[in-house]
């Protein structure tokens, strides 16, 4: 069997993937932390959303675009920047790719625990994840850790399409009644006696629409989402295998400037008009979003 054929190359981008816009959300949050680092992020848009699909089909889709970061972009390290494939297929991407740093997602039911104040927590999530063993796993850990602290949740069915279809159509109706629905599902919100004082974003695309969540919320309720603990791990992960991109030293030539593509499986006009509306400029305008045939 081949090696792997990631690189080894401080240079090299870390390759970012999801199954549409919302990984944007984790993308933003690798962008701030990690300024230095060119990326690549790949949305499959052909095949979205991933929530009501099989764990075969997502398996198989992530494998495919895992292989075209690793193989087309060089690659040093991956992010899945979706929760239903993070638990559907991140094992197996490992399995498959000894040696090459894999960053997988979870819902931030870790943080949540320990923002609580009343010890209870709310958590918005696609149905494929809140039915995975990784789900009920890291849910068994958590409360063990917290006794204190219970944990209620809701399959969210459809909330990421109808983002997908805001970013494209710039209409938040559906969105908006849809985030009604599940919010009055979760029960009492707010900082009374055992309401849900804090709620876990269990799907990268709902920190998209992250300020339309906050005005459904009652005052005092706090949000957490998995962002900035992703790009954070990104950061140890490259610095712990000498792949960190960081300023050259003495004699060695300067490193270009960190680049950014965008491209998508489907409809480029998607991706595009959610990284124009959700994803801010840094220190360059937004690239063209090319169209990737996988």
């Amino acid at each position: 069997m081949s090696l792997p054929r990631h690189s080894v190359d401080r240079a090299a981008p870390i390759g970012v993937f999801d199954s549409g816009i919302g990984g944007l959300s984790v993308l933003q949050a690798l962008r701030a932390a990690l300024p230095g680092e060119d990326l690549v992020y790949v949305a499959d848009s052909a095949h979205t959303p991933y929530g009501e699909r099989s764990d075969a089909f997502i398996t198989e889709r992530t494998s495919a675009i895992a292989r075209h970061l690793r193989d087309a972009h060089g690659a040093k390290l991956l992010v899945i920047a979706c929760n239903t494939a993070s638990a559907a297929a991140a094992h197996v991407v490992r399995q498959d790719n000894p040696g090459w740093p894999v960053v997988a997602i979870e819902p931030a039911l870790k943080p949540a625990a320990h923002h609580t104040r009343t010890g209870h927590v709310g958590v918005l999530a696609t149905r494929s994840t809140l039915a995975s063993r990784k789900f009920a796993a890291l849910r068994a850990a958590v409360t063990s850790a917290h006794q204190e602290v219970r944990f209620s949740e809701v399959a969210c069915d459809g909330l990421a399409a109808s983002i997908e279809r805001w970013a494209q159509g710039g209409d938040g109706s559906a969105s908006r009644d849809l985030l009604a629905r599940y919010l009055g599902q979760l029960g009492e919100l707010g900082a009374a006696a055992h309401a849900i004082d804090t709620l876990v974003l269990g799907c990268t695309h709902y920190p998209l629409i992250r300020e339309q969540i906050q005005q459904q919320l009652p005052l005092g309720v706090g949000i957490v989402d998995s962002g900035l603990p992703v790009a954070r791990h990104a950061r140890r992960l490259l610095h712990s295998t000498g792949l960190l991109r960081a300023e050259p030293l003495g004699d060695e030539a300067p490193l270009s400037p960190a680049s950014l593509r965008l491209l998508a499986t489907g409809s480029v006009h998607t991706l595009h008009a959610a990284a124009q509306r959700w994803l801010r400029p840094m220190a360059a305008p937004l690239p063209d979003v090319e169209t990737l045939a996988l």
